[in-house]
């Protein structure tokens, strides 16, 4: 595609950025554009880039757009993700935050908030955490509250780590470590007011096939055995173990797996099971408050 006339001029490029990114699948070209450029300028703001604009950096430019119009994730390119308000460190083998997720902590968050009001604190825990996004949501939405957050790959960890030091130093416990084994955090067992998940949970019949969705890890997709309820079953077992009587477990799943993950949750000693639907209408998210503890 033909270069802008003018590529001195912020303008100029996003326009010439805005119809090479045209079409794209997932895109969302003017909004692709900007970022791309705030991203080459080392800037947060396309209105803080002076002008006229450098010829390196008008070339850095092209170089990023042209990544982009290969189909690699924005995320990939620019080594950031937002989610909630907040910017996040990407990274290679470490899932990129979808907007559904948001709506997943969301109804935590709010949930934790009643806590809040009732006990003056509330303590969460995030199994799966992936990049921390969900931990990191709480922490900085809840100053009152207690975070810990499980994963078990080594890339997702270290990510999440660094997240962690950046936004929220000392107040996520991070701790490596498979999030449905029942000795995972269990000093903490009948003590946790929420636990929120987003764990692999994609069915292998439901496979994505987007070209951008093959850049994020399989291990952190597919939820493994008949329905990809495998993964999921254990961290529901899991949160059992650790929420007190009256705790709510919210965790993400596949719309065709409401039902599933209802019928999950009864047969492991929870109540008041609901399924909450995201912005588009899809059954996204288990809502289940953990029932009596056996003494």
């Amino acid at each position: 595609m033909k270069r802008p006339a003018d590529p001195s001029r912020v303008g100029s490029l996003l326009a010439w950025a805005r119809n090479r990114l045209e079409g794209l699948e997932a895109a969302h070209p003017a909004q692709d554009a900007r970022e791309l450029l705030e991203w080459v300028a080392k800037t947060d703001s396309i209105w803080r880039i002076k002008e006229p604009i450098e010829p390196e950096l008008a070339e850095r430019f092209y170089n990023a757009v042209e990544l982009r119009a290969s189909r690699i994730p924005l995320q990939r390119i620019t080594g950031r993700m937002y989610f909630r308000g907040l910017t996040l460190h990407s990274a290679e083998q470490v899932f990129i935050c979808r907007p559904e997720t948001e709506i997943v902590a969301g109804i935590g968050i709010e949930a934790a908030r009643q806590v809040i009001a009732e006990q003056g604190t509330v303590r969460i825990v995030d199994l799966c955490t992936g990049s921390g996004a969900i931990a990191i949501a709480c922490a900085t939405e809840l100053p009152e509250a207690q975070v810990w957050a499980v994963e078990l790959a080594q890339e997702a960890f270290a990510l999440a780590q660094r997240n962690i030091e950046t936004l929220v130093p000392s107040r996520v416990q991070l701790l490596r470590g498979d999030a449905t084994h029942p000795r995972t955090l269990a000093d903490l067992d009948g003590r946790i007011d929420i636990v929120i998940s987003n764990p692999p949970y994609v069915p292998a019949d439901e496979a994505p096939t987007q070209v951008e969705a093959g850049f994020d890890p399989p291990l952190a997709l597919f939820g493994g055995g008949e329905a990809g309820m495998d993964i999921p079953r254990g961290i529901i077992c899991r949160a059992a173990g650790l929420l007190k009587e009256g705790g709510l477990l919210v965790l993400e799943h596949s719309a065709s797996q409401a039902a599933l993950m209802r019928e999950a949750a009864r047969e492991t000693g929870f109540i008041e099971v609901f399924t909450k639907k995201d912005l588009a209408g899809a059954p996204r998210a288990l809502v289940a408050t953990r029932g009596r503890i056996s003494q």
